[in-house]
């Protein structure tokens, strides 16, 4: 049993926990059902839960908390997509993931094949620093996927196996 502070008030019964928190006008909260004896805490429960789902949406977005996002160019010239890469790996060390969007202007939609090849060249040259989160996939006229931390095994499908 924990106090309201975080005491260790010691074992007791079950009757015993709630009387002590409705002493306290608070509600017994079950924290660790499975340990033998289980683990239960006196403490608001509205508040208890509040923090809890910060913890949670805290842990969801990482380290740094975010997203990072470039934007690419079908016909992206190749030192502009060494400066790309220079940034990616920035944010790839501060702990941020990196949405690589291509951008298609006009005629260059007919071409899509040459934005999935832009964005398997800069995982190639990226290399075993970043990994695939997302796959490749069209939003509109944008072509983007998501890299993070690098994972083994992670490469993208060949543009005619995620047309299919």
């Amino acid at each position: 049993m924990i106090g309201v502070s975080g005491e260790q008030l010691g074992v007791l019964t079950r009757q015993e926990a709630l009387e002590k928190a409705k002493q306290q006008e608070l509600d017994l909260i079950e924290i660790a059902p499975q340990a033998s004896p289980p683990v239960a805490k006196i403490a608001n429960f509205q508040k208890f839960r509040y923090e809890e789902s910060k913890k949670e949406r805290a842990s969801k977005k990482g380290p740094e908390g975010g997203l990072k996002e470039l934007w690419l160019s079908p016909r992206i010239d190749e030192h502009d997509l060494k400066v790309r890469l220079t940034r990616t790996e920035e944010f790839l060390k501060k702990g941020y993931k990196v949405k690589l969007t291509v951008k298609f202007k006009g005629r260059e939609m007919a071409h899509q094949e040459l934005g999935y090849r832009v964005l398997q060249e800069t995982l190639a040259l990226l290399g075993d620093k970043a990994g695939v989160d997302r796959e490749p996939k069209m939003e509109g006229r944008k072509l983007s996927m998501i890299v993070g931390k690098s994972k083994s095994g992670n490469k993208i499908k060949n543009y005619e196996q995620t047309k299919k």
